[in-house]
């Protein structure tokens, strides 16, 4: 079992980060921290994905000397992905970042739990 384990560390590595991220968007309760806990499972699936992309012996799918056969090369389409995934992560990561702003100059606090609370009372007060 350990071979296998060093044999596939980048996956091993991949799963215990995806679990990092995954565990702190449970379990915290701050906000800042759930962003961070959800760019680390970003970074998971990245690294799984750029893993199982690579295949050891083979060239980047770029053109030198002519057309050879297709068994050279590895293929680009999980690259490509990774790149498009780190441009939508950190877009996603712009806007919650700029949500947690506005949620921390209306309520005072980052505490997802406390925002709930405080929200629920506004809402109450509206209503009466």
């Amino acid at each position: 079992m350990l071979e296998t384990l060093l044999a596939n560390y980048e996956e091993a590595v991949a799963v215990i980060l995806f679990g990092i991220g995954f565990s702190m968007l449970l379990f915290h309760r701050n906000l800042i921290k759930k962003i961070i806990g959800m760019n680390i499972m970003d970074t998971g699936v990245f690294l799984f994905l750029a893993s199982m992309g690579y295949i050891a012996g083979r060239r980047p799918p770029i053109l030198e000397a002519g057309v050879e056969g297709i068994e050279n090369y590895v293929n680009p389409v999980p690259a490509g992905l990774v790149l498009t995934g780190i441009v939508v992560s950190v877009s996603v990561t712009a806007v919650m970042l700029s949500l947690t702003i506005r949620l921390y100059k209306r309520y005072h606090t980052l505490n997802i739990d406390d925002i709930y609370r405080l929200s629920k009372k506004e809402h109450e007060e509206e209503d009466r």
